[in-house]
């Protein structure tokens, strides 16, 4: 135990000597493609049209900016084989999502107006988008005051079993995202990773924690390859949350607070995927409840079409009320 003790204060010396001086903390890219803004990096995957990784910087004096959201969504002139478009997510009900969130860059005009690059975008779904993946945005932004600075590296798992997409440029929809994170500062060095599926959260944070290392196997992606080799094993390769102060989660009112999905339904006359947007739990707007797995829709018998009575009046006219009988006349005249 003593001899373990004394190796990791050899490497959190060693640590705290790298920290002094710059530092690479980029990952490795897949295929070389690494565009690099003035305050993040991302490595772009033009097979799956978005970044497999964007990596960027985070410290106490970043946080709580007074920039506010641009919004102004544009391809990335700098991704050499032509990022995915904002065109390429209208009608499709997914949320461009942020990898670098807008919120972490309010420090300063041009991060904001960078990280609305479609580059820095992935599908994801709005209650995901909105609920769990926010909530864990600002968890980070509060362990950044807290341990004054961190590096974080987030994207979405992309493999080939992935083929649904939107848009005419076919970006892939991901199954799953990550967060990893490294404080890299003494005296405490620590790293913490999450997987999500991209669907609503219902969980604690703490559910979702998970090994570097396991992030390294779902991905194919080798983080921080620049630490000390023998850093970079124990810090990958702990699942300590201990070390991490988290806020704790509001879900009691999940189904009160959940924002709205796009229609599981299909429409019957073209097959394709309703547009509707549904609170309902089990995902279907009202239109397509008879689609529900399990679900019979009672038959509603239509009425009978009303026509006028064709009797004829004691004076001699034709009756002028309308009547819905088989025989065609109404009842005064039955």
């Amino acid at each position: 135990m003593k001899r373990k003790i004394i190796l990791l204060s050899i490497l959190l010396f060693s640590a705290n000597i790298i920290w002094s001086q710059s530092f690479n903390y980029l990952p490795l890219s897949k295929n070389k493609q690494v565009v690099s803004h003035s305050y993040l990096t991302l490595s772009y995957l033009e097979e799956f049209e978005q970044a497999e990784w964007v990596a960027y910087e985070l410290s106490k004096e970043r946080v709580g900016g007074a920039y506010r959201r641009s919004n102004d969504f544009r391809a990335d002139p700098k991704v050499s084989s032509g990022s995915a478009e904002l065109s390429d997510y209208k009608g499709f009900g997914y949320d461009r999502g942020h990898l670098a969130p807008a919120a972490d860059m309010k420090f300063d005009e041009t991060a904001m107006t960078e990280c609305f690059f479609m580059s820095n975008m992935s599908p994801q779904d709005p209650s995901f988008n909105r609920g769990i993946w926010k909530n864990l945005e600002a968890q980070v932004r509060e362990w950044a005051i807290q341990n004054e600075h961190l590096y974080i590296v987030t994207g979405p798992i992309l493999d080939s079993s992935l083929t649904a997409s939107i848009g005419s440029n076919k970006v892939v929809i991901p199954n799953f995202y990550y967060k990893v994170i490294l404080d890299y500062t003494t005296p405490e060095v620590k790293g913490i990773a999450f997987v999500l599926p991209n669907e609503k959260g219902v969980n604690q944070l703490t559910n979702y924690v998970v090994t570097i290392d396991h992030v390294e196997s779902l991905t194919g992606i080798d983080f921080f390859p620049e630490l000390p080799d023998d850093l970079e094993q124990l810090l990958e390769s702990r699942k300590d949350i201990s070390r991490w102060s988290f806020i704790p989660l509001s879900i009691s009112n999940t189904k009160r607070a959940s924002n709205s999905a796009q229609c599981l339904g299909k429409a019957s006359s073209t097959g394709i995927r309703c547009l509707n947007r549904t609170k309902i739990d089990n995902g279907y707007c009202h239109v397509h409840q008879a689609q529900v797995s399990g679900v019979t829709t009672p038959t509603v018998k239509k009425k009978a079409t009303a026509s006028r009575c064709t009797a004829t009046t004691k004076a001699g006219g034709r009756c002028k009320r309308n009547t819905q009988n088989a025989n065609r006349k109404c009842w005064q005249h039955q």
